[in-house]
């Protein structure tokens, strides 16, 4: 691999939520060429071990414990990354929340709880780790969606009005702060096994069905996702801003091979 071509090495990279899941991926995928990167997880336990995997692999990790809907903690966790690192030059937000419910039965405190993480906590990050890319003459910030943030995912309403209001938000930063030398992109997940949502497709037949209805005909993996939002962190994509990537295997591509067209219909 010629990591030259990233232009990430001795940068230093933030990324929320990494402590396991999509996040630590995606710090693996960071650190792989060169990035110093900075795990901030609420989990403080959780941010330590990831970081010492990173560590023992050969990569460079902290980990500082940091709840993205606290401005508070936020502007701490950020003065202790420069402190220890350097100035943020990527900022990966990809720590989420999850309350099921129906918008009927939803409870305030649960709207609140997801939206106050998923969108607020996306602002905070990007608010004060944006000011010291802006410092340091630029950046690239990568928001980690969902394809429930354009298609409504039933019984999880919080969820997917807080990840339409991230892209929303990126699109934002790449108009306001484009002038800045700062970037901002969406990287869309869909259907990912994480530690979140493991249980789900321990079932064989769930998971044969979800399957069956991506071209690919398999379910994508957090890696799958890392390696999209190191292609928006890096060098490779100097000239884009303000962009999507929908990462799902083809599935958004397909919804109209779900609907029956007697005539057209693959011969079998």
């Amino acid at each position: 691999m010629n990591i030259d071509a990233f232009g990430l090495e001795n940068k230093v990279c933030v990324v929320s939520g990494a402590g396991g899941g999509i996040g630590k991926s995606i710090a693996h995928r960071l650190a792989e060429v060169g990035a110093k990167v900075a795990i901030i997880d609420n989990n403080a336990a959780a941010g330590d071990a990831a970081a010492e995997e990173l560590r023992a692999s050969g990569g460079i990790a902290s980990a500082f414990q940091c709840d993205i809907s606290n401005p508070e903690s936020v502007e701490t966790a950020a003065k202790q990354i420069a402190d220890a690192l350097g100035g943020c030059n990527v900022l990966v937000n990809n720590a989420a929340l999850v309350k099921n419910g129906s918008l009927s039965d939803l409870s305030l405190a649960d709207w609140n709880a997801v939206i106050s993480v998923n969108l607020t906590g996306f602002f905070l990050c990007s608010q004060v780790f944006g000011r010291q890319m802006m410092a340091g003459g630029g950046g690239s910030i990568v928001h980690v969606s969902s394809i429930a943030g354009s298609m409504p995912q039933p019984n999880s309403g919080a969820y997917s009005v807080s990840k339409a209001g991230v892209m929303m938000l990126s699109r934002h930063i790449a108009l306001e702060w484009g002038e800045a030398g700062i970037r901002s992109n969406v990287v869309s997940p869909a259907m990912v096994i994480t530690p979140m949502s493991q249980t789900i497709y321990d079932n064989r037949e769930v998971r044969a069905k979800r399957e069956s209805v991506v071209p690919m005909r398999r379910i994508g993996m957090p890696d799958d996702i890392a390696a999209a939002v190191r292609y928006f962190a890096s060098d490779l994509s100097q000239y884009v801003s303000g962009q999507e990537i929908i990462v799902d295997g083809g599935w958004s591509s397909a919804l109209l091979a779900m609907v029956p067209r007697p005539g057209f219909d693959k011969a079998k």
